[in-house]
């Protein structure tokens, strides 16, 4: 084991054993929430909540509309660790702090990650206020992987497989729960990029022409850590606002914010419904 391996995986078990004095949760459910998504935290019952800052080796998050919290508790009748708001590359953050927290919550136990971001709609197909189940991804251009250096053996293969990243059953999941709720859900292909800056219409049009469906600035390294660490990962966006190029006004992170806000409910309702749907299964 080298050192920096070693060094590594000291950090996180040093937060481990940091929450487990201050709870023995055992999650089968993990969730990060992205942008505007945090109120989901608030329905979380027996709740312990570990402010970021609190946590060894735990970056902080610096982006309005991230609380930056791990919640632990139930909902949806399951156990869940919960991430309230993420850290980002655009933050100056390394890929090993990007992806501290969702290696964390596997150490803690949850076997599955829901990811959730805000993104723009590259496919005109979407609209504002719209929900996406993610179905694959595009990562390598956003120019830095979490697995590049020694590997991380204690939790996972060098070379991990990505065929089946969002995993074809819990996509079933989320469409039985999106007929359960009512709640129209949409899917597609996300492309994450390291940001800050909104992308340009060329870039736009150049994700399009690869397979993109939507685009953000988050979600897919963790995604990589997690199915390294051998979870199974699901995935939703809500599309915040038009890309550059297609939307008629300038961008903003106001108007993901307030996009995001408005389908808080109708994200909650199908959130909830799929976590009872793993409950029962499990």
């Amino acid at each position: 084991m080298s050192e920096v391996h070693g060094e590594a995986r000291r950090r996180l078990d040093v937060a481990v054993a940091a929450i487990r004095e201050r709870s023995q949760s055992r999650p089968q459910v993990a969730l990060v929430l992205g942008s505007g998504l945090s109120a989901l935290a608030d329905h979380v019952e027996g709740a312990t909540r570990i402010p970021f800052p609190e946590i060894p080796g735990m970056a902080n998050v610096g982006v309005q509309g991230h609380r930056g919290e791990l919640v632990l508790g139930t909902l949806g009748g399951c156990s869940v660790a919960l991430l309230a708001g993420r850290v980002h590359f655009y933050e100056g953050h390394t890929p090993e702090e990007v992806v501290f927290g969702v290696r964390l919550m596997s150490l803690l136990g949850a076997s599955t990650l829901l990811l959730t971001n805000a993104a723009g709609g590259i496919n005109t197909s979407l609209s504002p206020g719209d929900l996406m189940m993610i179905t694959d991804q595009i990562h390598f251009l956003s120019g830095c992987n979490p697995l590049l250096g020694p590997n991380l053996s204690s939790l996972g293969e060098r070379f991990p497989d990505m065929t089946n990243l969002y995993d074809e059953d819990l996509r079933t999941v989320l469409r039985a729960a999106e007929a359960d709720t009512g709640v129209t859900l949409k899917e597609g292909v996300y492309c994450g990029l390291s940001g800050p800056n909104y992308e340009s219409p060329a870039e736009i049009r150049a994700l399009e022409s690869l397979g993109a469906d939507a685009v953000g600035m988050s979600t897919t390294a963790e995604a990589i850590a997690a199915r390294h660490a051998g979870m199974r990962v699901m995935g939703i966006s809500c599309i915040s606002n038009l890309a550059a190029g297609i939307s008629p006004h300038p961008l903003s992170h106001a108007e993901v914010k307030e996009v995001a806000d408005e389908a808080s409910e109708r994200f909650r309702g199908l959130v909830v419904r799929t976590l009872e749907r793993l409950g029962g299964a499990s």
